[in-house]
């Protein structure tokens, strides 16, 4: 890009209007400038709402559900324990981007969770105790429903639930399993091999628990998660990860100001790099979902970060209107879509007139956006989806009519996305080089 933002913003311009994206011009140059503004501050507070986070991300930040938020947040979180446990949540992912994405999928927070004890077993042996603890107490209640926790890596090659899951990769365990405290494998040869919960805490990984949730002031589902970047403190006041990186923090807005003295204290010690590593992390994962694993909503999402943290304002700026596009709401619903199947599997709790309801808004959200065969078809998918729900015992068929519906509504929303990206020239370049 050229250092003449209202020129390259002009191109984009067209694009938008030759798509009937609405991009406001004057927000656009407002955005860009403060995307561009200098300053030494990378964090800044919102003293009126409480909240906290890096300068890039607040921009995109709308307070107008925070309590919604808290109250989701007050279920997931990780309870600080004086002396022993200190913890900072924040919302992450679509969430943290609440003014642009008017449509957002799912609940994501991120959770520091910093943990001091006299020695790397002892915090590794109190993480395994406070994780499944959370898991076993928020298992299933009227409005939520706990799905599996990932916990541990895979020390060797084993097959668990008759799938092959390789060394190192991340285990997944269901609420069944948690409870046990263990889960039974075996090797390619067929002995058995048994993996435990304690012994998992020694190569912790990725640690992330999932729940659905129904809120009863929107009668809505939703999936809502909570990743942990687990530091152990020692006697000595050293930081280490548990998983061997400190995650930064370009995404996350946390939820309450008491927090920021532990989120200093552990910003200290995020590489020097960070930013560069996270960048590639990202393109890691747009590349991913531009080829192996394709969802142009996943990647928009992705270069859109990338965009903005690498200067990339004008692009960023094009790619920041598409999440407020009617059309986006088809991201929302394929999002719930998966969360009623996540419901209808795990033997919940939540009333049948909520799942009812959130059917029904589906529906409604469809013949809101589609018109057409589109329209019909996948109205058609939803109602039999709605039918199914009404079953005491959901039968095989279930399966594949949620598929169905799922499917349906991930080709929508890849076409959007991938003919409104393609439109502007240097994006389309972008994911050119992104896909060799």
């Amino acid at each position: 890009m050229t250092d003449t933002p209202s020129g390259d913003l002009e191109l984009i311009l067209e694009s938008a209007r030759r798509l009937g994206v609405e991009l406001d011009e004057s927000e656009a140059l407002q955005w860009l400038a403060a995307m561009a503004a200098g300053g030494d501050d990378q964090v800044v507070v919102d003293e009126r709402a409480g909240v906290f986070g890096h300068k890039v991300t607040m921009l995109d930040f709308e307070p107008a559900e925070l309590d919604r938020f808290r109250r989701i947040g007050s279920l997931v979180e990780i309870p600080d324990q004086p002396g022993m446990v200190e913890t900072a949540l924040a919302l992450s992912g679509s969430a943290a981007q609440s003014k642009i994405q008017t449509y957002p999928g799912d609940c994501d927070f991120f959770e520091r969770v910093n943990i001091l004890a006299d020695s790397l077993d002892e915090a590794c042996q109190l993480l395994a105790t406070i994780l499944r603890d959370k898991a076993l107490a928020t298992r299933q209640g009227e409005t939520y429903q706990l799905i599996e926790a990932k916990f541990g890596s895979y020390p060797e090659d084993l097959v668990h639930d008759g799938k092959e899951r390789a060394a190192g990769t991340p285990i997944s365990w269901a609420p069944d399993e948690i409870e046990a405290g263990y889960i039974d494998t075996f090797r390619r040869d067929g002995t058995a091999f048994r993996l435990e919960w304690g012994e998992a805490a020694r190569d912790s990984g990725w640690v992330k628990l999932d729940w659905v949730v129904a809120d009863p002031l929107r009668g809505q589902l939703a999936n809502a998660s909570n990743m942990l970047d687990v530091t152990w403190q020692a006697p000595d006041g050293s930081i280490t990860p548990l998983d061997g990186y400190l995650d930064p923090y370009f995404q996350e807005v946390y939820l309450d100001a008491e927090s920021i003295p532990i989120f200093s204290k552990l910003a200290k010690h995020v590489s020097a790099d960070a930013l560069d590593s996270y960048v590639e992390q990202l393109e890691g994962e747009v590349r991913k979902y531009l080829t192996k694993s394709p969802n142009y909503g996943k990647a928009a999402k992705r270069m859109y970060n990338v965009f903005r943290l690498t200067g990339r304002y004008q692009e960023a700026a094009y790619v920041r209107e598409l999440f407020d596009e009617p059309a986006t709401m088809l991201y929302q619903v394929w999002s719930l879509i998966r969360t009623l199947e996540d419901v209808a599997a795990g033997g919940h709790q939540i009333p049948p007139e909520t799942l009812q309801r959130q059917a029904d808004e589906l529906i409604l959200s469809v013949v809101q956006t589609l018109d057409g065969e589109d329209e019909r078809e996948l109205v058609r998918q939803l109602l039999a989806l709605k039918t199914g729900l009404a079953e005491v015992n959901l039968g095989a068929g279930w399966s594949e009519t949620v598929g169905a519906a799922r499917d349906r509504v991930m080709v929508l929303v890849n076409e959007f996305f991938r003919d409104r990206l393609m439109a502007v020239a240097s994006i389309e370049a972008y994911m050119r080089e992104m896909s060799e």
